[in-house]
């Protein structure tokens, strides 16, 4: 075949090239829409709460901030350098960003040097007559977005982990402490006892009972220094230190509940990130529709190159499927209801959330409630013990009355400061549903991930 017979075949190549880009580039499928969250005005349980004179503090994006402790500000500090599952994640992300950037590659040509026993230079390109390289973009776009949003997802997690760890953490100290403290006046008490039976004075019944409350108290000691090596240790794998290199020293507790707003925005809920995440997974699973749409239609690809052998080198290659036994149509009922999929988990992620909210609001409420009714109690507890303690100072001694004012006062004293693990843990569970705060803010959903 002469040069020019090749000049007019590659002339023809690529006219025929332009005729079709011109008459048949179209990208199929479904352009992208946000599917409907339906969100509720206001929540239920945050209407019932009482509202305070003093406003509640807004919180930006350090929330733990809003307790005052600077031991609990330098351990969070430690979970996004140190935390391995976190960087696990990250490393996901940054996986996900290079697939997003492979597929953008392919809207350029692909250039190659060489060949078998030849050299030369190849430049080959798909055209992407039906927006199928355009839909790959968008669905490996969406899914590095959603990995953006997973890691921040991850993130607020192990941060609300430590912070409640943290917390029971102290709550265990108070608790030895008080513990320590009943040890003792049961130490005393059954020395008098046992004193006032060696005169004749005390049954043995009564030194018996005295050292039961004693031993019960000291197994009590034992079982909750356990409890706190376990938060201890928590905490430790939180910051990514093996547990035998790391101690917290023991401390008493000074962190009060945050006050809650009488009303919240339901638009909070738009700055989660497990909910961005999942919105952005439906975008891609849309993308994937006009993708496996577009794998059904005709595909070119064009080349042109120098060889030394052969010259100018040119062509195009064209594939239309004809025949597939259904696998086309299948790939597209797949892709559909793979997108009806991530539909439903978008939508059922938002709805769980707007759940913990509620719990969370409700629980608050009820154990803010109950420790008002606790204070009382153990106003009156701690008020008859030290009538107790000062008759005894005197000589006067109602063994019986002694231990059940002994025992009631440390069961409220136990009972306070476990509404208190419980109103700082639901405290921070709410904080964590609302997506690290409570200040309403712009709609985060319209606003690229990887700009949050």
């Amino acid at each position: 075949m002469t040069v020019t017979i090749k000049n007019q075949l590659l002339r023809a190549l690529i006219l025929l090239s332009i005729s079709m880009l011109s008459t048949a580039c179209k990208v199929v499928g479904p352009d992208y829409v946000r599917p409907e969250i339906k969100a509720p005005v206001a929540y239920k349980e945050a209407a019932l709460s009482t509202p305070t004179e003093t406003p509640a503090k807004h919180i930006e994006d350090h929330w733990w901030t809003l307790y005052g402790n600077d031991e609990l500000d330098q351990l969070i500090g430690q979970v996004e350098l140190q935390n391995y599952s976190l960087q696990a994640v990250e490393a996901r992300t940054r996986q996900a960003r290079a697939l997003a950037d492979i597929a953008k590659a392919a809207q350029s040509p692909t250039v190659v040097a060489g060949g078998q026993n030849d050299l030369g230079i190849l430049a080959s390109w798909e055209i992407d007559l039906w927006g199928r390289v355009k839909r790959n973009i968008e669905a490996s776009g969406a899914t590095a977005e959603a990995s953006v949003d997973d890691l921040a997802a991850m993130k607020l997690s192990l941060q609300a982990q430590l912070a409640q760890n943290y917390f029971n953490l102290r709550v265990q100290d108070a608790e030895i402490h008080l513990l320590q403290d009943t040890t003792a006046a049961y130490e005393r008490l059954l020395k008098v006892t046992q004193n006032q039976y060696a005169v004749g004075v005390a049954d043995r019944s009564n030194v018996l009972q005295v050292q039961t409350q004693l031993n019960i108290a000291q197994s009590q000691i034992q079982e909750a220094r356990a409890s706190r090596a376990q938060l201890e240790h928590a905490i430790a794998v939180l910051i990514g230190k093996a547990p035998a290199d790391f101690s917290i020293a023991a401390g008493s507790i000074t962190t009060n509940v945050p006050e809650v707003p009488a009303t919240l925005p339901a638009d909070l809920l738009l700055r989660r990130p497990d909910i961005a995440a999942a919105e952005r997974r439906v975008a891609a699973a849309s993308a994937k529709i006009g993708e496996a749409e577009a794998a059904g239609y005709p595909s070119l690809d064009l080349f042109a190159g120098v060889s030394i052998r052969k010259g100018l080198l040119g062509g195009a290659k064209v594939l239309a499927p004809l025949y597939s036994n259904g696998a086309t149509q299948a790939n597209r009922s797949q892709a559909s209801a793979a997108y009806d999929e991530v539909v439903a988990d978008y939508q059922q992620t938002a709805l769980n959330s707007f759940r913990e909210v509620e719990d969370n609001l409700a629980t608050l409420q009820s154990l803010s409630t109950a420790a008002d009714n606790k204070a009382e109690g153990l106003k009156a507890a701690r008020e008859s013990l030290t009538i107790m303690n000062n008759q005894q100072q005197v000589g006067i001694i109602n063994h019986h009355a002694m231990m059940m004012a002994q025992t009631t006062a440390l069961d409220g004293e136990k009972a306070g400061l476990d509404i208190l693990a419980k109103r700082l843990t639901a405290s921070v569970s709410l904080i964590k549903a609302l997506g690290g705060g409570w200040q309403s803010a712009v709609d985060t959903a319209d606003i690229p991930a990887a700009t949050k």
